[in-house]
């Protein structure tokens, strides 16, 4: 397991002080839509400076590193528990190097023990296959954007939302607008259409694996998160809630199946720092290819 520890200590390094190619291009190119000389525009190369200087460094991308979630796809017979016990060990060792922030507090006592391993930290979410490589995906998720995510019930009668796509738009859009600044943006939507309360928040966040410039292969959920985007921008919140054009980098939308009873909209919302990196892992636990 030292290899596989060494591995997941790297996955963690790297997800807390590297921004992904895709979501500093997203960023960039939001800088360039800004209009010169306003507050938006000068956040957004606060945030450029912010990366750039987080990677030279090797430090975090932002203070609070956030809750640790592990998504693990393996061969049916992976050692779990030894998978476990090594990501445990590897997060240990990363707040005693500084990549993450001394974060996991005992919600009864406040305590922090300064390891962030404790009941539920770091998180882990398996699926499994018949056979091929294993490939571990960690997303690193602050406070701040997590206190905005949200749940919606339809029908919902305050914005006229139905069980539809129309309803499902209202309510995303009217997270977003709640959500203001308050989510450090411009942000990153992971939605979930359908689900229970619990599958519906954990499909959610697994959007937040995507790459943004994916395409979602359902048609109309692929067309669903194009005319959130656009109408997203187009409400004038904009990066850190300066005002601005760009409230949004991405919206990712998944969908499972719910009983007649219940239809949810589960939104997670992921800050400007859109923390996430995977890694393919061999045989004996060695990182041979990383995913982001």
């Amino acid at each position: 397991m030292r290899e596989l520890e060494a591995s997941l200590l790297e996955l963690v390094r790297r997800t807390s002080t590297e921004i992904p190619d895709d979501v500093q291009k997203a960023l960039l190119e939001s800088l360039e839509r800004e209009k010169k000389g306003t507050v938006a525009e000068e956040a957004l190369r606060i945030i450029e400076r912010n990366i750039e200087m987080a990677r030279r460094k090797s430090q975090p991308i932002c203070q609070d590193t956030g809750s640790v979630l592990f998504y693990l796809e393996a061969p049916a017979g992976f050692d779990c528990v030894g998978f476990e016990e090594a990501a445990r060990r590897a997060v240990t060792e990363a707040t005693r190097r500084g990549y993450l922030r001394q974060n996991c507090v005992d919600p009864l006592t406040g305590r922090n023990d300064g390891t962030n391993v404790g009941p539920g930290f770091p998180t882990f979410h398996y699926d499994f296959h018949s056979g091929g490589e294993a490939t571990v995906r960690l997303i690193l998720k602050g406070g701040g954007c997590e206190n905005v995510g949200t749940q919606y019930a339809l029908p919902y009668g305050p914005l006229k939302a139905d069980r539809d796509l129309e309803g499902c738009r209202r309510v995303i859009l009217d997270a977003v607008f709640q959500a203001q600044g308050k989510g450090c943006s411009p942000g990153v939507l992971g939605v979930c259409v359908g689900g229970d309360r619990a599958t519906g928040y954990e499909h959610s966040k697994r959007q937040l694996l995507r790459k943004l410039d994916d395409r979602n292969p359902n048609p109309e959920l692929d067309r669903l998160e194009r005319e959130i985007l656009e109408a997203g921008n187009s409400l004038g919140i904009g990066p850190m809630g300066f005002g601005g054009r760009t409230t949004l980098l991405g919206v990712k939308i998944g969908a499972l199946h719910r009983v007649p009873a219940s239809y949810f909209v589960t939104v997670s919302y992921m800050c400007w720092a859109c923390r996430r990196q995977g890694a393919v892992l061999n045989a004996e636990g060695a990182a041979v290819r990383w995913l982001y």
